[in-house]
């Protein structure tokens, strides 16, 4: 689908939102590929959708993005999805959101629709660089049953120190964690802690796991991981506890297009 940029919102210095006006029907946690003629293709995740626009919070790195920022309303890219899982939205759960980064994108999405379903309630750990590079907080902010907590690594914000520090604390705060969901999304390194404080509690998580994705339909085979042979794009991004835990890669490496392993 060639589709029309209809709004940008700058979220920080390296970060922004394109809106498309458009019945996508994605849930959180899933994907879309963007590509732009004669540049590139690149998958990004779903920071918005409310059934009439989505959003796609992306930040500057590498010659599509960069292409895609010198973009104006009403310049056309070309998307195709949603792909892959997605996180759940359940009833009668304690969810604790942990963002790293611009990983608050699809867990923003997430907190907007699991506060539709009935008894909800949500501890969103938000984690960034500092202050500046925070997102979210205001779009947050107007969630029900929402508490924010804020963490930056220079303590600019909030709590100085690591999201997972305050994961931990959250943890311990709680009485019934049998109706606590921990989801989590961000830098690699950051959701294998949170995987191993959530097996160590016997706390149910979601992770959405980053692979580089050439196709988004599971026939390229660049996202596959090791040692379950399984596509990210189509059995992930977003998988649960049990299976995060098999994947040997996870938090210890990657690979790059060319198919070299990149050690994290």
């Amino acid at each position: 689908m060639m589709l029309k940029i209809s709004k940008i919102e700058q979220e920080n210095p390296n970060i922004k939102t394109f809106y498309f006006d458009f019945e996508l029907k994605s849930k959180p946690g899933q994907f879309v590929m963007l590509w732009i003629p004669g540049i590139d293709q690149k998958p990004f995740s779903i920071a918005y959708d409310n059934g009439q626009t989505f959003g796609l919070t992306i930040f500057k790195r590498g010659i599509l993005t960069s292409k895609l920022f010198e973009m104006n309303i009403g310049d056309r890219v070309e998307i195709s999805g949603p792909y892959g899982t997605s996180f759940r939205a359940t009833p009668n759960t304690h969810y604790i959101m942990v963002a790293g980064g611009y990983g608050a994108a699809p867990l923003g999405f997430l907190a907007e629709e699991a506060v539709k379903k009935e008894n909800v309630k949500i501890d969103f750990i938000a984690g960034a660089r500092s202050k500046d590079n925070l997102l979210f907080e205001e779009r947050l902010s107007k969630i029900p049953n929402l508490k924010l907590h804020i963490a930056t690594d220079d303590g600019s914000y909030g709590y100085k120190g690591y999201v997972t520090d305050l994961l931990e604390k959250n943890i311990h705060e709680i009485r019934d964690i049998k109706s606590v969901v921990v989801v989590t999304c961000g830098p690699e390194l950051m959701q294998k802690k949170v995987l191993d404080i959530c097996n160590q509690n016997k706390i149910d998580c979601e992770v959405s796991i980053e692979r580089y994705m050439k196709c988004g339909v599971g026939v390229c085979g660049q996202c596959v991981v090791d040692d379950l042979g399984i596509c990210m794009c189509t059995e992930g991004p977003v998988v649960n506890k049990k299976l995060a835990s098999k994947i040997f890669e996870f938090g210890k490496y990657h690979r790059d297009k060319s198919g070299a392993i990149i050690n994290f």
